[in-house]
């Protein structure tokens, strides 16, 4: 049967991106686990997050699913944004940090490397798609008005 595990990335104002180090192995890691019996991903990550590092987050949403097929496990990513807690050494992390996406410890996992990567082209694009969106719509709005004369007043 395959597993399920499920991470988070977490970025402060600054676009830093939080990893915790892990106890039992020299890895600066995302924050997230398994998923347990009868528990969603997006639950998962929530409840990692808090386990692991000492925050309470919420989802802003799905940022990838990847397969590691030899450990027959999906693994998913979720964006989250922090809404409560204070950052706490765990029994599974004896360090915790914000570092900045292109200056992160050479001990960091590869996979939450490409992981980080990934949610980090995710937001520009969106970004990207949210300023084409609203430049559009101001081009629609000003080619109405002159159309049809209206003028707001």
């Amino acid at each position: 049967m395959t597993k399920l595990s499920a991470f988070a990335v977490i970025f402060d104002t600054d676009q830093r991106v939080l990893l915790c180090h892990r106890r039992d192995r020299d890895l600066w890691n995302l924050p997230g686990g398994g998923v347990e019996a009868g528990e969603s991903p997006w639950d998962a990550a929530v409840r990692e997050v808090e386990e692991e590092v000492g925050l309470i987050v919420k989802i802003r949403g799905l940022r990838g699913i990847y397969n590691k097929p030899t450990h027959d496990e999906l693994s998913f990513l979720f964006e989250c944004s922090v809404t409560g807690g204070k950052l706490t050494l765990t029994d599974e992390a004896d360090k915790i940090e914000y570092f900045p996406p292109t200056e992160l410890p050479q001990n960091t996992s590869e996979r939450q490397v490409e992981r980080i990567r990934d949610c980090e082209l995710f937001s520009k694009l969106l970004l990207a798609d949210q300023r084409t969106a609203f430049a559009s719509r101001e081009l629609y709005e000003t080619e109405f008005a002159i159309v049809s004369g209206f003028s707001g007043d």
